[in-house]
């Protein structure tokens, strides 16, 4: 078994990551140690909060340290939420807040496309060791639909399918999504390292 500490206290984000990773890691995140600072994402881009968080937490935890930042990219609206994603709504919000502001702000918008972005790093003592992206293009809905997922799923249906991330379920999502599409060669580097 090999473990891996991921530097996020999204438990949602903690089991999709695990769920594709498999029986062959043991997965904690910082929700199992709650002395250690939350990073602040000071960053303009993903990749530079991903770094931000991972080689942080490297400098304190020993072994390997994935870190994630991905958000929600809509062409209407410029590219927002973009890195604020988690915080579109304003901080100390949460979901329900950002979807209703997200359908707010694309309310008349003939452009519905959009795109989920992630960035993963991978850190080991203060150094970054790999990085690796994912993409998955798709459009925005007016309105909100299924259950299953988080954060925008429910208002996501991604190109080439008529169902929302939200009605899909974690089997489908965790092959196509943004973060399995960065995932899968970070699983392919961390084997490499480990064997």
């Amino acid at each position: 078994m090999n473990a891996l500490f991921i530097a996020t206290g999204n438990s949602h984000k903690t089991q999709e990551i695990a769920g594709m990773l498999g029986a062959d890691f043991v997965v904690s995140d910082l929700s199992s140690r709650p002395e250690l600072p939350e990073v602040e994402e000071t960053g303009t881009t993903f990749s530079e909060n991903a770094r931000l968080k991972a080689v942080e937490i490297s400098k304190q935890i020993q072994g390997f340290i994935l870190s994630d930042d991905s958000g929600l990219e809509v062409d209407a609206l410029g590219g927002e939420p973009g890195v604020y994603s988690a915080r579109y709504a304003g901080q100390g919000k949460g979901t329900a807040e950002n979807n209703a502001k997200l359908m707010r702000e694309m309310k008349g918008k003939e452009n519905r496309s959009a795109r989920f972005q992630c960035v993963m790093v991978l850190a080991e003592a203060g150094e970054v060791l790999a990085e690796y992206a994912g993409c998955v293009e798709g459009s925005i809905i007016s309105e909100q639909r299924g259950s299953e997922g988080f954060g925008y799923d429910p208002l996501f249906i991604p190109d080439g399918y008529d169902l929302t991330f939200a009605e899909l379920g974690d089997d489908v999502k965790n092959q196509l999504s943004h973060r399995a599409r960065a995932l899968a060669p970070m699983i392919s580097f961390l084997r490499e390292k480990l064997s």
